[in-house]
């Protein structure tokens, strides 16, 4: 089964697990505040605890490789291959019945030199209809909900040429500190881009980028746990052939947080001088 194929056979997986997560967030339930997270290890969702061993289960019947990324060993081998599931992207929207909330599933790689680099990536919105995925070397896909049923079709980024006149996305965490380096750069651009949405979450911010809704998206400090949602719209984005790195324009590292910041390509170097 070629990467393309096992895409396929994942999304079905994810498309499963988020019909469950779908019929979870439409059962009435009280509407109060969030907890703050302890030790700062992120908001969670109650059925993160079914939905994750679920969609980890069933990807063992494609190939179960080298196991789960959050068991690999220090060392891990050229070659070698494992499963990156996420919790619920996007969970406040997801317990306050908003609909922008997604499930993530990523397979990663090590290569010759020992680095690990994604090269599989499904996520899925349930809410919104919307599912992106793509595979190393396969281009990426947008499939919509329609009334007359799923339309797929290639996804690509947009052709802006320059930050003014564009429109882009940014996120921040709970952390008063990571926030606060957020709206800085959103305060230095303003009046520059045509528009800065603030929807979250990462993932969908990030395949936004990928089929062009957004012309960049940028958020500081995204976590470990953040590494599944997104490492999975990363591929979606690098094979529709957009750009992904850090704000210092260095690759993503995946053992560690990031500043990420995601273009189209054509405007990264402008706005990157207020990210710097």
């Amino acid at each position: 089964m070629n990467l393309q194929e096992m895409a396929l056979e994942v999304l079905r997986i994810v498309q499963e697990a988020g019909t469950h997560a779908f019929r979870d967030q439409l059962t009435p339930r009280s509407m109060r505040s969030l907890d703050t997270p302890v030790q700062k290890d992120g908001y969670s969702s109650d059925i993160d605890g079914k939905l994750v061993p679920f969609i980890e289960n069933r990807l063992t019947y494609i190939n179960p490789f080298n196991g789960q990324w959050r068991d690999r060993p220090e060392h891990c081998n050229p070659g070698e291959r494992y499963w990156c599931v996420g919790n619920v992207d996007g969970v406040i929207n997801f317990r306050r019945n908003m609909a922008e909330w997604a499930l993530t599933v990523s397979l990663f790689e090590f290569n010759e030199e020992g680095s690990a680099q994604p090269i599989l990536g499904v996520v899925h919105a349930p809410a919104l209809g919307i599912t992106y995925l793509a595979a190393k070397g396969s281009g990426a896909i947008r499939i919509r909900r329609t009334p007359v049923g799923d339309k797929r079709e290639k996804i690509i980024p947009s052709t802006t040429p320059h930050l003014e006149g564009s429109v882009v996305c940014y996120g921040m965490s709970f952390i008063p500190e990571e926030s606060t380096r957020a709206l800085r750069v959103v305060s230095s651009i303003a009046g520059k881009p045509a528009d800065i949405k603030r929807i979250g979450p990462a993932s969908l911010d990030l395949c936004k980028v990928a089929d062009g809704t957004y012309d960049a998206y940028f958020e500081p400090h995204l976590h470990t746990w953040d590494l599944p949602a997104v490492s999975a719209a990363t591929v979606v984005v690098w094979e529709a052939q957009g750009r992904v790195q850090q704000w210092n324009g260095n690759m993503v590292h995946w053992r560690q947080d990031n500043d990420i910041v995601a273009s189209n390509g054509i405007i990264s170097d402008q706005l990157e001088e207020y990210l710097r």
